[in-house]
């Protein structure tokens, strides 16, 4: 299983190119056809196994005596026989590497079947996905798994009420989304609402509409932190529904730097409405704040670029060929201490002799001068060509700390999501609140699977 993710991205994770890479699958291993069985030696307690017509070919037929001894057959589903391996799907990994294809049978073939038919073009369909788990690691969590209390609600204010859980899905262009967040361990114990944020949205037709998913997560300690997240994925919403023609073209066409500049300013815009309404509501901005994450989807079933943009924590990973990948993108750090500006006195003369004594008193602002704002997050941007197969998922601080501290999580993930078919709502649900200890906040994801 992969290592825990790191925090440099591939090389090829912001190319602003449209082409498509076409990594080589594995080759389909083949299948013999069971041939017919023979009846159980006197004293064995094994049920007998109906026979089955193997395939004939017509060289095999004249080389063959009729007097032929009978070969016994394998049944795959014995105890004592190795699971077999299906084509195009790689066995399982990691923890949950368990047989979970043990009651899996090749199916006979029919009437109407080919002599020559490939032993692959035989078998039965594909067995259901490896089993969620409710906890990995070594102990299960403090918490229930289930809700256990209700947040507090309001008679004149029921517009504030969150629900427990919120699922959504669609299949749109040459991708399928899946999106959901869970109220975390912590606030169902204590009866707290759910602080994250989530909503998705539609704008325009193919190929020039646009799918638009949004999370966003208010501060920690705020009594209407949940009430900033959701104004602020309604806020960004609307600015991208009413520019969604033209975001859509620049995606199409792989403008990279209009992408980016469009969207800082549309995210800028956001964040002052939502200090602004903080003003209005008398509360402090610091409080009534939420980070905030974006994927625009392309409605074109032959675009494949994927554009990420936000502000704040959280994560964002790509599932490629059973192997996960941190691709959060990178913001640039200050580094060094304050560099003096142009034509400011030297603080000591050519002897070493200080012209003034620090007494360690700050200096107080000058009345001149505009008082300085508080520190913003910064921008974060990212585009990403996708490749058939991938696994995109976005999602907040609740579930990006645990996928990157435990192992075991990634690697049932990997297991789970590595499938040929995506997972149904249910399923996805099941699989993004498998439980880890020491992680109780919020979980809101939103995964994306390749075609």
């Amino acid at each position: 299983m992969a290592s825990p993710p790191g925090r440099t991205p591939p090389a090829d994770a912001s190319d602003g190119s449209t082409g498509l890479e076409s990594p080589s699958g594995p080759e389909s291993p083949s299948v013999s056809a069971p041939g017919p069985a023979s009846a159980p030696p006197q004293g064995v307690g094994r049920p007998s196994v109906p026979e089955a017509s193997p395939a004939r070919h017509p060289a095999a037929e004249a080389s063959r005596p009729d007097d032929r001894a009978a070969a016994p057959e394998t049944n795959p589903s014995a105890p004592d026989a190795p699971a077999p391996t299906l084509p195009g799907r790689p066995p399982p990994a990691g923890p949950t590497a368990a047989p979970a294809y043990g009651d899996w049978t090749p199916a006979a073939p029919s009437d109407g079947e080919p002599a020559d038919a490939s032993p692959a073009s035989r078998l039965g369909p594909l067995p259901p996905p490896l089993p969620s788990r409710v906890h990995v690691g070594t102990r299960p969590p403090t918490y229930d798994a289930e809700p256990t209390a209700l947040p507090a609600a309001d008679p004149d204010d029921l517009d504030a009420l969150v629900p427990d859980t919120v699922l959504d899905g669609a299949r749109y262009g040459a991708c399928t989304l899946r999106a959901v967040s869970v109220r975390g361990d912590s606030a169902r114990y204590r009866g707290e609402p759910r602080r994250d944020a989530l909503l998705t949205a539609r704008f325009g037709c193919k190929p020039g509409g646009l799918a638009r998913v949004a999370l966003a997560t208010g501060a920690r300690t705020a009594p209407g932190a949940h009430l900033a997240a959701a104004e602020v994925c309604r806020w960004i919403a609307a600015a991208v529904g009413r520019s969604h023609e033209r975001l859509a073209a620049d995606i199409r066409a792989a403008r990279r730097t209009d992408l980016k500049a469009g969207l800082h300013r549309l995210t800028d815009r956001g964040l002052g409405k939502l200090r602004a309404a903080a003003t209005e509501q008398g509360l402090d901005p610091d409080d009534y704040a939420a980070s905030m994450r974006c994927l625009l989807l392309s409605g074109d079933p032959e675009c494949r670029t994927r554009v990420f943009f936000g502000v704040g924590p959280g994560g964002l990973f790509r599932l490629r060929e059973r192997e996960w990948q941190d691709i959060e993108p990178e913001v640039a750090e200050v580094k060094g201490d304050p560099v003096l500006g142009f034509g400011s006195a030297p603080h000591e003369t050519p002897d070493g002799d200080r012209l003034t004594m620090d007494l360690g008193i700050p200096t107080p602002p000058s009345p001149y001068e505009p008082a300085p704002g508080p520190p913003r997050e910064p921008f974060r941007f990212r585009t990403s060509v996708a490749r058939p197969g991938d696994v995109l998922l976005m999602c907040g601080t609740g579930f990006a700390e645990p996928l990157s501290g435990e192992p075991g999580l990634r690697a049932h993930l990997a297991d789970r999501w590595s499938g040929p078919e995506p997972p149904g709502l249910t399923a996805y649900l099941a699989d993004t609140q498998v439980r880890v200890k020491g992680y109780a906040d919020d979980r809101t994801a939103v995964a994306v699977w390749e075609a």
